[in-house]
């Protein structure tokens, strides 16, 4: 159940530190925000906004809060194999993975780059693309990129066999929201704004800038969406080659780093989820926990008060740098028993040691009145991008 720490900010978070929540009370104090900021449970600290935050803006829109990932998000597909038809050894499965999803550039992956000139013909930019831009965006369509994006196998409850992917809007996304949050630092600073944080800039409706920013946020959402159909759709193709038989009986694609104009209480606002999904009633959404841990596939309740918004994972408790510190190969490799994986690579992987996030289980407790738990997933086999 949520906590009110104050007017201006109301959090789900049972294990969060004083300096999340103190980031968060500065995006509650823009004069932009309408209403309470809503911190997820899986909140922690970002660049500018907290990761695992909701945030209403009228009239206005903070690209930072979005994020340099724009569109990154999960997609997960059921299929109609179960448990026990899995192969005994799916280690092969691994390599047969990482050539159908490229976690770099895809080069050389002519089924794909056939789909990105398809896809990129429909879906003209907002912005023209100079040449290596463009060249980028085909090049990386239907690739899986590298940190916390991932493919997996899983299993439910039931022993239903499940693919969950994690990815987004790759290098194009970088770039088009590095040069619109620099754009707005320079706004805010000509305008003599005052932030207490300049990532927490904002481009106001009505203006060029923030026109210029809706139209690639936009796209690159698109674009992130569309990449993970693609890994999906290529995965798909491996994964029943692989077992000789199957189909798919339903796909989940969720954003979790988006912006989109919504109607709450009467009042249209922009609603930008920093690390958090759409939970609307209705809506399904898939929220991973750690590599070595579970996933879940979930309903929303439509939960106004964090503004029909959950948690987008687990959320990390230790950073990157902190969790190469704290843990070891072999940490790695005790927490990841049981399961298919890179193991070979886990000097590459420390960071993404399931002990570097928090309890996705307390995670999935504290937001009981923003969904509903229909399947829980543990992994079989992970690949993680490299």
């Amino acid at each position: 159940m949520p906590t009110n720490i104050n007017d201006k900010l109301i959090s789900w978070a049972s294990d969060i530190d004083d300096q999340t929540i103190r980031q968060a009370e500065k995006a509650a104090r823009l004069p932009i925000v309408e209403g309470h900021v809503a911190l997820m449970p899986d909140a922690h600290v970002g660049i500018g906004a907290t990761v695992g935050s909701v945030i209403p803006t009228k009239n206005a829109v903070i690209p930072s809060a979005v994020g340099v990932d724009i569109g990154c998000g999960m997609i997960a597909a059921e299929l109609d194999v179960t448990e026990d038809q899995l192969p005994d050894a799916l280690e092969p499965l691994l390599g047969r993975i990482e050539k159908a999803i490229p976690a770099g550039v895809g080069q050389g992956h002519d089924r794909v780059a056939r789909n990105a000139d398809r896809w990129l013909a429909q879906h003209k930019p907002a912005t023209e693309l100079a040449a290596d831009r463009t060249a980028k965006v085909l090049k990386q369509f239907g690739t899986l990129g590298s940190g916390n994006h991932f493919f997996e196998l899983c299993v439910d409850e039931r022993r239903q066999v499940w693919v969950v992917l994690h990815s987004g809007s790759r290098g194009i996304g970088n770039q088009l929201a590095q040069a619109h949050i620099a754009k707005a630092r320079k706004l805010a600073k000509d305008l003599e704004l005052r932030l207490e944080d300049p990532d927490l800039a904002y481009f106001l409706e009505g203006t060029p800038e923030f026109a210029a920013y809706i139209g690639d946020m936009l796209w690159a959402q698109d674009y992130a969406l569309a990449n993970r159909e693609q890994m999906m759709d290529n995965a798909m193709r491996e994964v029943f080659a692989f077992f000789g038989f199957g189909r798919e009986t339903r796909r989940i694609n969720c954003h979790h780093n988006f912006t989109q104009r919504e109607v709450h209480n009467g009042n249209e606002l922009w609603i930008t989820r920093k690390g958090a999904i759409k939970a609307a009633v209705g809506d399904l959404g898939v929220i991973p926990g750690s590599m070595g841990t579970r996933s879940y596939i979930v309903a929303g309740k439509g939960n106004e008060a964090s503004w029909t918004s959950c948690s987008h994972g687990a959320g990390r408790r230790h950073s990157r740098t902190k969790a190469k510190k704290l843990f070891t190969t072999a940490d790695l490799a005790q927490q990841m028993q049981g399961k298919v994986w890179l193991a070979d690579r886990a000097g590459a992987l420390v960071d993404e040691i399931p002990s570097a996030y928090k309890d996705i289980d307390q995670v999935m407790a504290d937001q009981l009145d923003l969904v509903e738990v229909l399947h829980t997933l543990h992994q079989v086999l992970n690949y993680k991008g490299t």
